[in-house]
């Protein structure tokens, strides 16, 4: 094989990896364009491969969302709709097709939005990362535990720093890494600790580049109590918090948890997942 088809063929394969692992289905899809473009050469057969892609994606997704019901998965609204009062907290989950969830999580999740809009009018429950359409096992990087469908993740509600609270918006782009930092002597399990393998990354470079808003103190508290109490009901059975942020918060049950030290911090989410 010539050095220019191997490169071409390690940069597909690298591809093909990496669109398998952000979307499940991408990669297929981009083995499918490369497919048909196979007679295309030159420079030329870049510009047929993304035009390609593009619309076999959209197609796959669609493909997608009707057929994942056969795998026990629903997705969750990408937009406010009528009647209720969720949405994915940005557009490209859906667009890489992590908005998927077993029936009964998308029950509770829709129970706990319209608990929210009731006790606080006008708020939006915005969800993060659910999972892919299809199969269990497959990993939804970087999760540990996004394999089944059974877990998903929602946004902390924010106000402005003068205390007015931002309906639908979050302090980073995709609601995630925005991480509240312990107050002095709060409860901090992982101090000092110094893991080789772990998921626990502080990001520090990036705290600074957020948004200047703050944790809305009152819905994210009733959210978490809601979910540790009626949320039972909904087969809600583990919830992740880092545990200075349920000090602070003042929230307790048997169903709030600490997800441990190598896993990614949960004081920027929170995580929530059914039983099986």
């Amino acid at each position: 094989m010539r050095p220019r088809s191997l490169i071409r063929w390690l940069v597909n394969a690298a591809i093909v990896v990496l669109l398998t692992a952000l979307t499940q289905i991408g990669g297929l899809i981009w083995l499918v364009a490369m497919l048909l473009t196979r007679r295309v050469r030159g420079r030329a057969r870049a510009v047929a491969m993304l035009a390609m892609f593009v619309p076999l994606y959209g197609l796959g997704s669609a493909l997608a969302y009707a057929t994942a019901p056969a795998f026990r998965r629903v997705p969750l609204p990408c937009f406010s709709e009528q009647g209720t009062t969720m949405r994915m907290q940005s557009i490209l989950y859906c667009v890489l097709n992590r908005q998927y969830v077993v029936p009964e999580l998308k029950t509770a999740a829709l129970a706990l939005s319209a608990h929210m809009s009731s006790s606080f009018p006008g708020t939006t429950t915005l969800t993060l990362d659910g999972n892919f359409p299809f199969f269990d096992g497959f990993p939804l990087l970087p999760h540990l535990s996004h394999a089944d469908g059974r877990k998903l993740d929602i946004a902390f509600y924010y106000s402005d720093i003068g205390g007015t609270f931002r309906d639908g918006e979050t302090r980073s782009p995709l609601g995630y890494f925005a991480f509240e930092q312990p107050f002095e002597g709060a409860a901090e399990p992982c101090h000092g600790r110094s893991d080789l393998v772990t998921m626990r990354w502080d990001l520090a470079a990036l705290q600074s580049l957020w948004r200047p808003m703050a944790l809305e103190e009152h819905r994210t508290r009733e959210a978490i109590r809601w979910l540790s109490e009626e949320g039972r009901a909904y087969g809600i059975a583990k919830i992740f918090v880092e545990p200075h942020l349920a000090e602070r918060l003042g929230v307790s049950a048997e169903t709030i948890k600490f997800q441990g030290c190598r896993a990614a911090r949960h004081d920027d989410h929170i995580h929530i997942q059914v039983s099986e």
